[in-house]
């Protein structure tokens, strides 16, 4: 029987368990620069079967929130350097989350400060987070948005291509496209942000055309062998909904499931929240959506995400369900987790008021057994 703790391979990547730290955005790396705190963060969870970084935007434009990392730098290469040889040296394997965030931004984020761009000029809603003329760090309604050009999609799929060569420079194991939680990708799958009429518009087929032109961008440059993909079909957040999302995603899985992607991770219901979120007058059933992969053939290992504890995990891996599980909070808290889990250990609570921004209070100091016993 297959358990959570057995290696595996994704594609070109062989991991050591089947237990990823899923992308956690910490905001810790001004002028989008990684630096040695980062380094010392995800070295210390270097014992996860495959670390997947924060989002990090391929571009200043695709820039949401304040202090993130980026790949669109020279000197955030370099930083990123010491970031993946850290957890290499601990025999970890890491990929970076490639990301681009639409509306979801600040115009003091852009550059010039313009407006953030969207598949349409449809608001957000919500907050980003980004740092004051004091240096203190707050939370903020996004900006309006403009609608992209046509011309402007082609250039964004230049950038993730070029982000994915220089995640691969920098020395990661290979990247996750970020196509979930109401970021630029999902804004043009999603009825609820995308109302084109041009060919980026208005049937699945037209909706799904940027991130198919994205994936095979970016496996075109690094293979797909190293390339992973985070979908959440049914998740709120961001402002982002749709009125068919099985329809979409079982379209999305099929077209998938012939580009042999190294994993889809899979968030299920809302982010952060209920696993069996739906929206208004839809219904959605994650079986069927994996079902609709497979059916077509598709071999991309399947990673599910949200809320899951070492039970759940567990028993989602040795029924056949799922191939790894992704935790972010437990990764916050407990460098160790893979260990804790392991042993059925306790497990640190994380502290939310440092979630976002600040130094290593929150970020590096979670004590490990070994450090409390």
């Amino acid at each position: 029987m297959t358990t959570l703790f057995d290696p595996m391979t994704l594609g070109d990547i062989d991991v050591a368990n089947r237990i990823a730290m899923a992308p956690l955005t910490r905001n810790r790396s001004p002028k989008a620069i990684p630096n040695d705190l980062n380094v010392a963060y995800y070295e210390q969870r270097a014992g996860a079967g495959l670390i997947i970084t924060e989002g990090t935007p391929v571009t200043q434009q695709g820039q949401g929130y304040a202090d993130v990392p980026g790949l669109y730098l020279p000197q955030a290469v370099e930083g990123w350097k010491k970031v993946t040889a850290a957890v290499h040296a601990k025999g970890g394997k890491i990929v970076t989350q490639l990301w681009h965030v639409g509306r979801v931004s600040h115009t003091s984020l852009q550059p010039d400060g313009a407006a953030p761009v969207a598949p349409s000029a449809v608001p957000a809603g919500g907050k980003t987070y980004i740092i004051n003329d004091d240096g203190t760090g707050a939370f903020v309604e996004t900006s309006e948005p403009r609608a992209l050009e046509a011309s402007e999609i082609a250039e964004i799929v230049e950038d993730f291509r070029r982000g994915a060569r220089a995640a691969i420079e920098a020395g990661f194991d290979g990247v996750e496209i970020h196509g979930a939680n109401g970021y630029l990708i999902d804004q043009f799958l999603k009825t609820g942000a995308n109302q084109r009429t041009d060919e980026y518009g208005g049937s699945i087929e037209n909706r799904t055309r940027f991130l198919l032109q994205v994936v095979d961008a970016v496996t075109g440059e690094i293979g797909a062998g190293r390339t992973g993909l985070r979908l959440s079909p049914t998740t709120p957040a961001n402002g982002i909904s749709d009125v068919d999302p099985q329809a979409l995603f079982n379209c999305v899985a099929e077209q998938l499931a012939t580009r042999d992607l190294s994993f889809i991770h899979v968030i299920e219901g809302a982010t952060g929240g209920e696993r069996g979120f739906q929206y208004d007058g839809t219904t959605f059933d994650y079986d069927a959506f994996k079902a609709a992969f497979r059916n077509a053939s598709g071999k991309a290992a399947w990673m599910v995400n949200n809320g899951y504890d070492r039970e759940a995990a567990m028993q989602a891996v040795e029924s056949g369900r799922a191939d790894l599980v992704s935790f972010g909070r437990l990764f916050i808290a407990n460098p160790d987790l893979v260990e804790r889990l392991k042993l059925g250990a306790a497990l640190n609570e994380p502290d939310r008021d440092t979630f976002y921004g600040g130094g290593a209070k929150g970020y590096t100091d979670y004590p490990t057994l070994q450090s409390a016993a």
